[in-house]
């Protein structure tokens, strides 16, 4: 074993500045592995296995350390193994996304078996061709086409020649299929084929994940339910919506003697958001889409923060669409999980307005970025009211109304011969009374000679 461009030893964990300057160099080139517990030769080779203790919460605050003195933050994989029957420490290192990443002031390169600090060019430069990188474009290396779930894709085929009159035969080969969908390249699959059609995409991407919680009251603390959603990112925008329905109210009035009813808030706007933060977020960031439903509010947010130049104000106005994962954009796009790039935020702000409520917040936090609904004060008050006419208006007498309130409020059921007995009239006076009411349209007759009712209009 022998130190290279992706192996580094280190006697112990005192040596933390070295230790922060090799996880730049390998997060700026290919990754890497430290072991700390290997003393090295000049040469790189290894001169004797020393060991380390691991005592209380070192690797935990080893773990701090990194993530406070990298930019881009740097989550590594660290834990202990045995060497000849000596304990040493391994920090496992991906090559990073996002570039250059800084240990401290400085930023490095491995070359070799060293580390080489950049000048302020390579900097810039290493940052220009960063700007172009897109995670969910790049070879997914470990999948094959069993990784594939074929019939999603099929589903999706016939969804999106139904929706978008997209061009396919539904008999092309699965390969040829996901090429079209521009889902391969060089015949290897993009991480975006895993996570729109993977039969596991969480075997690939941890992080792929929708992390719902309906907490009591307006805090987060105490939880009523909670649900993590897994599986390919098409589904999980379906199940979400699902979980949001079962934890907010609808209520219901009697216009016009029908029954009209309204959510809490705007399935369209809920939708619409779970959808943006599903195929907008950087996925190559951990952490997951998250849905905190809480009684005054519903907070939706998701890893990584807008794209520049956008800021959270101009989503409210007239702009451009980027969005950071077109591979996924598009597809959804093309089974209408995505109407009109670039107006995904307006229709949100519409949707709530006309709903009723006020408008909601877009804000980015930390590394990431939320839309907030806020619940109305009183849900009734959302109900339409524009079909309510006065009864007495429409010529109806008491006992019409009467009539009306009990078919439509108790699902009552008349017939002539009780219209009569409960209003103590004769025949003619009930037919007349009864006649009224259909040719309002405000009750349904059924049956013909003595096997007439009349009920609730459906």
């Amino acid at each position: 074993m022998k130190e290279s461009q992706t192996l580094e030893f280190k006697k112990s964990l005192a040596e933390k500045k070295e230790i922060l300057e090799t996880i730049s160099a390998f997060a700026n080139t290919k990754g890497g592995e430290i072991f700390v517990g290997i003393e090295e030769n000049k040469d790189g080779t290894v001169k004797e296995i020393v060991g380390i203790t691991i005592e209380g919460k070192e690797i935990e605050n080893l773990t701090n350390e990194i993530k406070q003195n990298t930019d881009p933050v740097i989550f590594p994989s660290i834990e202990t193994k045995t060497i000849k029957n000596k304990e040493v420490l391994s920090i496992e290192i991906k090559e990073s996304p996002f570039k250059p990443v800084f240990a401290g002031r400085d930023t490095f390169i491995r070359v070799g078996k060293t580390n080489r600090r950049l000048s302020s060019q390579e900097i810039k430069r290493m940052a220009k061709e960063s700007v172009d990188y897109n995670y969910t474009e790049l070879i997914c290396k470990e999948a094959t086409l069993n990784d594939i779930d074929e019939e999603k894709v099929k589903w999706f085929l016939r969804r999106a020649k139904a929706e978008r009159n997209f061009d396919v035969d539904l008999k092309t080969p699965l390969n040829e299929s996901l090429e079209r969908l521009k889902l391969m390249k060089k015949n290897q699959l993009t991480n975006a084929a895993i996570l729109l059609f993977g039969k596991e995409p969480q075997n690939f991407f941890l992080q792929a994940r929708i992390r719902c919680g309906r907490f009591k009251g307006t805090t987060a603390i105490d939880f009523i339910d909670m649900k993590l959603i897994e599986g390919n990112i098409i589904d999980q925008v379906d199940q979400a919506e699902k979980f949001i329905l079962s934890h907010i109210k609808k209520a219901a009035k009697i216009i016009m003697f029908k029954r009209e009813e309204v959510w809490e808030y705007p399935l369209d706007a809920l939708r619409e958001a779970i959808v943006n933060a599903v195929c907008h977020r950087e996925y190559a960031l951990p952490g997951n889409v998250k849905i905190a439903i809480f009684d005054d509010r519903i907070e939706i947010s998701n890893p990584g923060k807008l794209p520049e130049p956008l800021t959270p104000s101009m989503l409210k106005k007239k702009h451009d669409s980027i969005p950071r994962n077109f591979l996924i954009a598009n597809n959804f796009f093309l089974i209408r999980n995505i109407e009109q790039w670039g107006k995904g935020t307006n229709k949100i702000v519409k949707w709530c307005l006309d709903h009723g409520l006020k408008e909601p917040d877009f804000n980015e936090i930390g590394g990431g970025f939320e839309v907030v609904f806020y619940a109305p004060k009183d849900i009734l008050k959302l109900v339409p009211e524009k079909g309510k006419v006065d009864l007495k208006e429409l010529g109806l007498n008491e006992r019409q109304i009467e009539t009306l309130r009990l078919i439509v409020n108790e699902n009552s059921i008349f017939t002539n011969k009780k219209y009569r007995e409960y209003f103590k009239i004769g025949n003619a006076t009930a037919k007349r009374d009864l006649m009224k009411l259909v040719k309002l349209d405000l009750v349904e007759k059924i049956g013909i000679g003595r096997a007439v009712k009349y009920k609730r209009n459906p």
